[in-house]
């Protein structure tokens, strides 16, 4: 494990993407992440936080943790939420091959951000969603 790891807890609220935002382009920044990696990076996680402010508390409120992890060649963005269970990578990609109007609602976000990053792992552990995203560059 480095030593280089980033934390940034906050209400899983979607008015706090901003912050979310500012808090991971200052990260990758300090990496001196490449241009199209950084885009990558902050898409598919407007996208993850967006869907645990979204879902991960129904009608109630509750956090998210962010932790961003840089190896050498790489770097690991995790999302913590004591919210309801759920695996998105269990969820079917959309067939994209369908026209707009015939596809199923959702799952379009999921879908690019698996395409975006190198690896995704989900766990569920001690009550926690935990869910990494790893791009290399």
């Amino acid at each position: 494990m480095s030593s280089n790891i980033q934390k940034l807890s906050l209400a899983a609220k979607k008015e706090n993407l901003s912050q979310v935002i500012s808090f991971i382009e200052a990260c990758l920044e300090s990496l001196d992440c490449p241009p199209k990696a950084s885009m990558q990076i902050n898409i598919a996680v407007e996208e993850i936080f967006v869907n645990v402010a979204s879902y991960a508390y129904g009608s109630e409120e509750g956090d998210v943790t962010i932790s961003v992890d840089a190896e050498p060649d790489s770097i690991s963005i995790v999302f913590e939420d004591s919210g309801i269970p759920y695996d998105p990578l269990k969820k079917p990609d959309p067939d994209i091959t369908l026209s707009v109007e015939k596809r199923a609602i959702g799952g379009l976000g999921i879908f690019m951000t698996k395409k975006m990053m190198d690896d995704m792992l989900y766990e569920y552990k001690d009550g926690m969603n935990i869910l990494t995203l790893k791009k290399y560059y």
